[in-house]
């Protein structure tokens, strides 16, 4: 692809790089077929090739984004299945990251757009405003097909999603530092994180287990919290870097002080940002080198439980097992066999899903401001689930299986609640009585 940035353009670093990542795009095509919107519209300008075009067009001309532009990158899942197949190298992360941005600070929303953004980026982040707010939606829920109607889908898809009961704070997201079983074999710090924490405060509790009893030290580090990745794929500079910088303090201060093997995450999504901490602050001469280290030191669960090694497992089952691999786990990390290796090797029967690399439809917030289309992807994932007739459905991500549980017939788990279970934790409460 042919580009015509001035030299005072190239100037500024996220246009260099743009540049770079345009020029590398061959107009081939191939993310076409693998992109979840652009199967579903059937639109090129719903599609990675023509949101590039869109991309391009605004930066060179270095013009405000328009209400055009808008639109179909919000319609971007972020899924990054256009990278898996993309025979050229196009880092379409970094570039629609940056055209994002640039969305929120040329273009001007409507005002329930701009209030709804606002208050998704500022309570979803935050453990003590998210449980809040759930609390009210759990109260509203009964209204939802009424309230939804009144106010839009977008609301009534927030009241949709809210779980039938909020879980009680769990004592293991303090900071603390939980002293591994036997001989300690490794050192890691655990994102505890912010939403998945209030959703199933159980993912971190049997990861703690799951590591402790593997030999491995965990620390909740003082001073993390969200990763920034929320505001970040909203176009929210500012506070995404914010979160980010907290969790390199935290972590930085923490392999200072007593050594950090590894910085581990169990939501797939948040794992994805943090390894790209190091290009997020490339430029940040005081962030740069620490935000490189923790960025080449995360590790999701499955990531460093392959590496150490399952212990034989103490339960003895067949239980089918379908895997559904979150986007940012797949096409993110680019971790696509690993989970299901570990869940084999667990004893569990383990099967995978038709179309597995298109999206559920969750993608942070996409099922709340795109609710119609995020609808469309979660039941033509559910129909391709169905057919390998599970008993439970496995994920590595909070997003997916808030998208899938309500309907999807079966229990949905966390991996590591089953990694857990069957090397002597306790069963997954999902599963019901024994």
């Amino acid at each position: 692809m042919q580009t015509h940035f001035t030299l005072a353009q190239l100037a500024d670093p996220d246009i260099q790089a743009a540049d770079a990542i345009l020029r590398s795009c061959v107009h081939c095509g191939f993310c076409t077929a693998t992109c979840p919107t652009f199967v579903l519209l059937g639109d090129e300008l719903d599609s990675p090739r023509g949101r590039i075009y869109l991309i391009k067009d605004m930066l060179e001309n270095d013009r405000p984004a328009t209400a055009r532009v808008a639109k179909h990158l919000d319609r971007c899942l972020s899924c990054l299945s256009c990278m898996s197949t993309c025979p050229s190298g196009v880092n379409y992360m970094h570039l629609v990251d940056h055209a994002r941005k640039r969305v929120e600070e040329t273009f001007k929303r409507p005002l329930l757009d701009r209030g709804l953004r606002a208050l998704l980026a500022k309570i979803l982040p935050s453990p003590t405003l998210f449980r809040a707010a759930l609390a009210g939606a759990w109260l509203a829920k009964p209204l939802a097909p009424l309230v939804g109607g009144l106010l839009g889908g977008r609301v009534g898809a927030m009241l949709k999603l809210a779980p039938a009961a909020i879980p009680s704070p769990s004592p293991v997201d303090k900071p603390r530092v939980f002293p591994a079983e036997g001989r300690q074999r490794a050192r890691v710090a655990l994102l505890s994180g912010c939403a998945q924490k209030v959703l199933s405060p159980a993912i971190n509790e049997a990861t703690i287990r799951l590591l402790t009893r593997h030999g491995v030290e965990v620390v909740v580090a003082k001073g993390a919290g969200c990763c920034g990745s929320l505001n970040h794929n909203m176009g929210n500079e500012a506070p995404a870097l914010d979160a980010a910088k907290a969790n390199i303090d935290a972590w930085s201060n923490e392999a200072v002080m007593r050594g950090l093997d590894a910085v581990v995450v169990n939501a797939s999504g948040c794992g994805t940002t943090i390894k790209d901490y190091g290009w997020m602050f490339r430029e940040d001469a005081t962030y740069a080198a620490r935000a490189a280290h923790i960025a080449s030191i995360t590790r999701d669960i499955t990531e460093i439980m392959d590496e150490i090694g399952l212990d034989t497992p103490r339960l003895e089952t067949e239980w089918r097992v379908t895997y559904h691999s979150a986007c940012s786990m797949q096409h993110g990390q680019k971790i696509k066999t690993t989970p299901q290796t570990l869940l084999r090797a667990a004893g569990f029967a383990v099967r995978d899903v038709p179309e597995g690399h298109l999206c559920c439809g969750s993608a942070g917030t996409y099922n709340i401001l795109q609710p119609e289309i995020a609808e469309r992807l979660k039941q033509r994932k559910l129909a391709n689930i169905a057919t390998t007739e599970p008993e439970i459905i496995a994920a590595g991500n909070i997003g997916c299986m808030t998208q899938l549980a309500g309907e999807a017939g079966v229990p949905v788990v966390h991996t590591v609640e089953l990694l857990d279970w069957a090397t002597g934790g306790p069963r997954p409460e999902a599963l019901g009585p024994f």
